[in-house]
């Protein structure tokens, strides 16, 4: 959270914010990446303490060099932020907020379940069950770096859409896989759309801060932050009911239509109203709503089409019923 604020408020420019907040999700997707098999072999051939002493003084290491380069100091703000509630309530905030959720609850949902349906269903190993998630976390690694510049020039909000169908049509195909092989395609497919996802919706909060409210930016990745990790959170402690009851094909099935139908939302990101083009709270709200409301109506075409009224007929003094030629003047 602090370290996005920080690239935020140092990369003023759009293009160069997006390039590097790239690189810092390509650095938390090199950690997913090497962590499982540097614990795995740590653990193996010097002890079940070596890993964890050994990253204990890698952050103490990079904490000091932090000290050393950034010289961090408590500086206080000309302008006052937004408050949290003030931006909770931005719905076009709240709008990229929930695409990070929910691509990452795709593959968290997967995390407790995925194994187990493997043992299931292919009699896998357990370095199979492991090793069927490091598909994901590469395409990751190359989806964050790819569209952080990429994303700029597209769109974030087309990006992100695109991200979100992807995670959609990837989940849906995991049932069909027969063994470890044919999962690689769908996994390594989720793990690049959340890339696409998350160094889109990224830069973008802080776009939307920038335009709509004051650049102060601790506020919004902490949203930002928040609404990443209640995607793990909410994820498996669902999974685990759903499947119970649904099965998991069931499970693989409602977590795929819920990202095919939220993503046709990141369209009311493609132009947010700035703040200067609007005169108070009702006219953004009542705006956003009507986009809502013609989005459920394209999808819902079943709601029935309220009625025409035709314009009353007025009777001239001649007696013919023609309202055109008929004028009264008070």
């Amino acid at each position: 959270m602090s370290g996005m604020g920080m690239l935020a408020k140092i990369y003023t420019d759009d293009r160069e914010r997006g390039n590097a907040m790239a690189i810092a999700l390509g650095g938390l997707a090199l950690g997913v990446l090497i962590g499982p098999p540097f614990g795995g072999v740590m653990y193996e051939f010097v002890g079940k303490a070596s890993p964890f002493l050994i990253l204990a003084i890698l952050a103490l290491a990079d904490g000091l060099l932090q000290l050393v380069v950034l010289e961090p100091r408590v500086v206080k703000e000309e302008q006052e932020g937004a408050s949290l509630l003030t931006l909770i309530r931005d719905p076009y905030i709240l709008v990229a907020a929930g695409s990070l959720t929910f691509a990452n609850m795709g593959i968290a949902t997967l995390e407790p379940s995925l194994p187990i349906w493997m043992m299931d269903t292919m009699n896998a190993p357990k370095w199979q069950q492991g090793a069927a998630f490091l598909p994901a976390s590469i395409s990751y690694l190359i989806g964050t770096n790819l569209f952080g510049p990429l994303g700029h020039r597209m769109g974030r909000w087309l990006a992100c859409m695109i991200g979100l169908l992807m995670i959609g049509v990837c989940i849906a195909l995991i049932p069909l896989a027969k063994n470890i092989f044919h999962l690689i395609g769908p996994n390594a497919g989720i793990g690049f759309a959340i890339g696409m996802v998350d160094s889109s919706m990224m830069p973008m909060l802080g776009y939307l801060v920038d335009i709509r409210h004051t650049s102060i930016y601790g506020s919004v990745y902490a949203i930002g932050d928040v609404s990443f990790c209640l995607g793990y959170a909410v994820g498996p402690a669902l999974s685990g009911t759903i499947v119970k009851h649904m099965g998991f094909n069931g499970l693989v099935y409602l977590i795929s239509g819920i990202c095919i139908i939220y993503a046709p939302l990141l369209y009311l990101l493609r132009q947010p109203p700035a703040l200067k083009e609007i005169q108070s709270l009702v006219p953004i709200h009542t705006d956003f709503f009507d986009k809502i409301f013609l989005y459920f109506r394209m999808m819902a075409v079943w709601l029935p089409k309220p009625p025409r009224t035709k314009p009353p007929k007025y009777s001239s003094p001649r007696g013919d019923t023609e309202g055109s030629n008929y004028s009264t003047k008070l």
